[in-house]
């Protein structure tokens, strides 16, 4: 089975012995291609760069071999562009899938590095590497497999490893994209970036064989476009607009030509669609017939097209034509169109039982259609812009434009007082004999400008064809289009830009630098202007998608509550249209959440209630699984990244081998294991649970001794639950242009950044958002800051606090340096807040509190080492450095309980600095007299003295009796009892601060006061409220969400490096979330109680979900609209 036999060429007469061809492959590049042959069970290899006349016309073969055992069947076959060639075949009637790799250069046998049992799909990229997808395993719980090998030797090394989820099937690969199957919709997952496309959706794709999925999936995209062909549908889904544009029927040739030709100046072209085609296409048979003239016959279904060339099979060889060449050299779909299009007839070979009343109807859906959203024009901006600045020629009595053409003239004038412009399109072959100065006339459209300065018309240019102009004046760019059919003139573009002549040059070049793939947004001033162009983009589905984020920024700032409320209503209406297809729809009130916080919190409100708990499908899906968490946020598709275990996988396939050929020597291995295992449980279980969070190890295997003790202790039953999806799309994503250096500075923030309300987070979605981003990067970055703040806590508080018996000076000057450089770190970020914002960071309290806590220890360390000694001022400086780092550090929880904080500041303050012994009397170790003896602190100068009084009335400086001091003389000897102290005192019992005297100790009294006024009358007021239930629950949860909201907002803008904030892995343009029943239920339910379940935008899917809850609905009259 496994043997291969070579066949001299010279013992053959045709390829494959003359048997037919069953299968073609081409390598990605279309450098190199193979035949099969099921009949003959050969291979051969051809070179497609070989061919005459300019490399069209028969192909040489080049190296070929047999497989002798007719048992096998070839499922598919791939090759690279070295001639590396690899086959999955079925061996007899045991259905199991076989690999085989083959490098037909040298005849050699390639071997992976890590195997699996079955095999489902293979293919080589672009970069050479290969790809291979394992759908079921029967030995491991490795499935759903996809695997990228390197080929650079004979043993091919295991790159990289995805897993995907259970609902989710492969269908091809292209490149770097993987093409996914769920819930009857495609999906585009890049592998590198982790960002994922929902290209389309629709009830019709029902498939339970992915085999004829596979069959009937093919796809080519280009910079712009993404086109699909399922079934007999093609789908055209456009990168910028993020939505499919366009749905084709391949067997409609007329509805294809048609938009084919209108766009054909976008980047949508021939080559791309074809590949696409039917065979039976008469698009396909006029290209083909063209690419083949030089053959007099040939079969349509032995053709193959990629995207440089087409390959055709005719007496058992290959022959290729330039394809690509061919048709960007010719226009051919120009001469198509016309053929059965303009010249209203048919031409017998391409045009039979074409239907020209179907053209109209199928022209008629697309004359809508912006076709200057996916097109700059930049050259041809750059060319009528050079002439107007060469020949400038501003001036008053400039009123009048003309550009002639065969057939049609456009005329364009300025009037009311140069505030107006008229356009007026004529048709030069017709007459119109009832007013002479309309003769032809086709279509006019007056344009009428807020302007507040006189309008200059400067040049003009016919984009493409007669229908379409571009024309600069001295308020901007317009590009106009004329409806030949309805006989209407189109405001298509408009851009505002002052081209006065002494800075026509520079504006224009500003124009054209934010010209890039696509025309610029409209600013501000376009919409402010032109009232029609407002009313074409808000009607308009493409054009409101583009450019409908800056029209709704401009209703908000100009306050026209009317046009807001069309515009969310357009947004809300696009979308329910097609859940699966215009979710993009809700970007354009998302993207405004910062001006509607500021101008219309309403909305905000009404949007979070309407959108509450919705799903990007028709229907609802209930599954029963093991819930991860109680509400688990995740980017759909969740495509797990297991590169990381790599190594794991090739120890556990090393045992399985060894447990295969040396069993004694295997359960030898394992016993020593589980023997070392034993002393350090502990250890090893914590680590190969941080080992697998991490994705280091996997459960590929089912006896690893980890993941049997954790299916053992884990038998959850599963939990019916519901997904939903996040409405607050490309709300976290961050602007994909950015500059580097001032990114570290100055960074652009996000939606989610710069619109942090309350209102957001009320729902379950808000919640989910915030669970998405803790858990992805917040929690990880979150611990980082906080261990960095415990080594600064660490090293000053032992710096100030442990007595010199136990440190030295040096190690204590040690301390305060790391003190001053982990406080100069921690400190820095603060000084970027403060320069990123300083109105909102002095608006903050807490940041001001922030800044004392870390320049205050600074200080303080810099000060002792340059004393180099403990006296009243260090000591007081020390006291306060630990109470601020303390509550900072109880900030870190937010919780504020001060109580221990300000135990800790008067220890450090009335903690003795002197040797003293409290059974003195016993000892006589210490002499009360003793002029050493000098710390205030010290219980034996805060005993009780005796003084003798003398008969003239003076007092005796030395004391004549003494009360032996205890524990109680000074509580703050001691951590422990200084918390009973500062106890006592909250009680209203201040003796133990008695012993002072208030007047020689300043800081003593600043802290009894702080005291007061944070514990004694916060914790007063806090009881009183909590007795009369004045804390509501729900309020609290908000706020600790929009609280969690602006820690994560403080971790993005100043933690995280500008490329992070740009990976999609962790801000994805899209979030959905599964949550239990039980808990959507009690969601449900409390918002039907405080009167916000809103079902008035989305009443069939509120009212699905509410049946999949077995919850009772709501009469709709009985719904406020909030």
């Amino acid at each position: 089975m496994n043997q291969i036999i070579e066949i001299d060429d010279d013992k053959i007469g045709k390829p494959h012995n003359g048997k037919p061809i069953t299968k073609i492959e081409i390598s990605p590049n279309e450098k190199y291609l193979v035949t099969y042959s099921e009949k003959d069970n050969s291979i051969f290899g051809w070179d497609v760069k070989y061919g005459d006349e300019g490399g069209e016309g028969q192909l040489n073969s080049i190296n070929n071999f047999k497989i002798p055992d007719n048992n096998i069947t070839i499922n598919q076959i791939c090759v690279s562009d070295d001639m590396k060639l690899v086959y999955i075949y079925e061996y007899g009637f045991t259905g199991g899938q076989i690999l085989k790799i083959h490098d037909m250069k040298n005849n050699q046998k390639i071997e992976l590095d890590y195997d699996l049992d079955e095999y489902e799909y293979c293919s080589f990229n672009l970069k050479g590497e290969f790809i291979l997808y394992n759908r079921d395993c029967v030995h491991k719980k490795l499935q759903k497999v996809i695997i990228i090998y390197s080929t650079k030797n004979n043993r091919w090394r295991c790159e990289r490893m995805y897993r995907l989820p259970i609902e989710l099937e492969f269908i091809t690969s292209k490149d770097d994209n993987l093409y996914l199957f769920a819930n009857n919709s495609i999906y585009e997952w890049n592998i590198l970036t982790k960002n994922s496309i929902k290209i389309f959706g629709s009830d019709e794709m029902e498939y339970n064989d992915m085999s004829e999925l596979r069959k009937d999936f093919k796809i080519f995209s280009n910079e712009k476009f993404i086109c699909t062909r399922i079934k007999s549908k093609v789908i055209i889904y456009s990168i910028e607009l993020e939505i499919p544009i366009a749905s084709l029927d391949i067997n409609n040739d007329i509805q294809i030509c048609n938009y084919m030709n209108y766009m054909k100046y976008t980047g949508l072209n021939l080559p791309l669609l074809l590949l696409l085609l039917s065979t039976n296409s008469k698009i396909w048979n006029y290209v083909m017939d063209y690419c083949w003239k030089r053959l007099d016959q040939y079969e349509q279904d032995n053709i193959q097209t990629k995207t440089k060339y087409a390959f055709r099979i005719l007496d058992g060889y290959v022959w290729k034509s330039e394809l690509e060449e061919k048709i960007s050299n010719m226009n051919l779909m120009d001469e198509f169109h016309d053929k059965i299009i303009k010249n209203n007839k048919v031409d017998d070979k391409i045009g039979e039982d074409l239907n020209f009343n179907e053209f109209e109807e199928t022209y008629e859906t697309y004359v809508h259609f912006n076709i200057h959203l996916f097109s700059p024009y930049t050259s041809n901006i750059l060319k009528l812009s050079q002439n107007i600045e060469l020949n400038f020629t501003y001036q008053n009595e400039l009123e009048f434009l003309e550009y002639n053409d065969n057939s049609i003239s456009w005329e364009i004038r300025t009037y009311n007082n140069k505030r107006s412009i008229l356009l007026q399109v004529f048709n030069l072959n017709n007459d119109n004999e009832d007013n002479e100065d309309l003769i032809g006339l086709i279509s006019s459209r007056a344009e009428n400008f807020n302007a507040p300065k006189d309008i200059f018309l400067l040049g003009i240019e016919l984009l493409n064809d007669n229908n379409n102009i571009i024309l600069i004046t001295s308020i901007g760019l317009f590009i106009y289009h004329l409806n030949e059919r309805n006989k209407s003139i189109y405001l298509n573009y408009f851009y505002y830009t002052e081209l006065l002549q002494d800075s026509f040059r520079k504006n224009v070049k500003i124009f054209l630098t934010k010209t890039k793939k696509t025309l610029p947004l409209p600013n501000y001033d376009s919409f402010k202007l032109s009232e029609k162009w407002v009313q074409y983009v808000k009607n308009n589905k493409e054009s409101l998608l583009k450019y409908g984020v800056g029209l709704l920024e401009f209703a908000i700032k100009e306050q026209r509550l009317e046009l807001v409320d069309d515009i969310y209503k357009k947004c809300i209406s696009y979308f329910k249209e097609d859940l699966r297809n215009n979710r993009m729809f809700l970007n354009i009130i998302t993207s405004t959440m910062t001006y509607l916080n500021d101008y219309f919190p309403d909305y905000i409100t009404r949007y979070s209630l309407e959108t509450a708990m919705i799903i990007d499908n028709p229907i609802y899906n209930k599954e029963y699984r093991q819930p991860k968490s109680q509400l688990h946020s995740f980017q759909y598709p969740q495509i797990v990244d297991l590169s990381k275990s790599i190594l794991w996988l090739r120890y556990n396939a090393w045992m399985d081998k060894l447990a295969e050929n040396h069993r004694k020597n295997y359960i030898i291995v394992k016993l020593l294991i589980k023997l070392l295992i034993l002393p350090i449980f502990p250890i090893y279980f914590v680590t190969f649970y941080i080992l697998s969070k991490f994705h280091f190890i996997n459960d590929a295997y089912e006896d690893g001794t980890y993941y049997n003790l954790v299916s053992f202790f884990n038998k959850k039953l599963t939990t019916p639950i519901i997904t939903f999806m996040v409405p607050y799309i490309k709300f976290v994503s961050y602007p994909r242009d950015y500059d580097q250096f001032r990114e570290l500075i100055f960074p652009q923030p996000s939606l989610f950044v710069s619109s942090i309300s309350s209102d957001i987070y009320k729902t379950l979605d808000g919640e989910a958002l915030i669970n998405f981003k803790w858990n992805t990067y917040g929690s990880f970055y979150y611990s980082i800051i906080w261990i960095g703040f415990m080594a600064l806590l660490g090293c000053f508080t032992a710096a100030a606090t442990i007595s010199q018996q136990y440190i030295d000076d040096d190690i204590r000057k040690k301390l305060f340096i790391a003190s001053i450089i982990l406080g100069f770190v921690h400190l820095s970020f603060e000084v970027r807040q403060f320069i990123y914002d300083p109105f909102k960071w002095f608006y903050d309290f807490w940041n001001i509190f922030d800044i004392i806590a870390y320049l205050l220890p600074i200080y303080t360390s810099i000060h002792w080492l340059q004393i180099s000694e403990m006296n009243d001022e260090i000591i007081s400086l020390l006291s306060f450095s630990c109470l601020f780092l303390d509550i900072k550090f109880l900030l870190f929880f937010r919780a504020f309980e001060h109580f221990g904080v300000f135990a800790h500041a008067f220890y450090i303050l009335l903690l003795p600095r002197s040797d003293f012994l409290l059974d003195n009397l016993d000892n006589r170790s210490v002499n009360i007299n003793d002029p050493n003896i000098n710390d205030p602190n010290n219980p034996w100068n805060l005993a009780p003295t005796y003084n003798q009084i003398f008969e003239n009335g003076t007092i005796d400086s030395n004391p004549f009796l003494i009360q032996p001091p205890n524990e109680n003389t000074n509580m703050f000897i001691d951590f422990k009892t200084s918390l009973f102290a500062m106890y006592k005192f909250l009680t209203g019992d201040p003796s133990a601060l008695s012993n002072w005297t208030y007047l020689n100790n300043p800081p003593l009294v600043i802290l009894i006061v702080l005291f007061s006024l944070l514990i004694v009358v916060y914790l007063m007021n806090l009881f009183i409220g909590l007795l009369n239930n004045a804390i509501n629950k729900d309020y609290n949860r908000v706020s600790y969400l929009v609280q969690k909201a602006e820690i994560l907002a403080e971790i993005e803008l100043f933690y995280l490096l500008p490329h992070q904030r740009r990976w999609k892995e962790w801000f994805p343009e899209v979030i959905h979330y599964s949550a239990k029943i039980n808990d959507v239920r009690k969601e449900v339910k409390k918002m039907m109680d405080q009167d916000e379940w809103n079902t008035n935008a989305f009443p069939e899917l509120k009212d699905d979900l509410l049946k999949k809850l077995n919850i009772q609905q709501i009469p709709v009259q009985q719904i406020p609209d909030k």
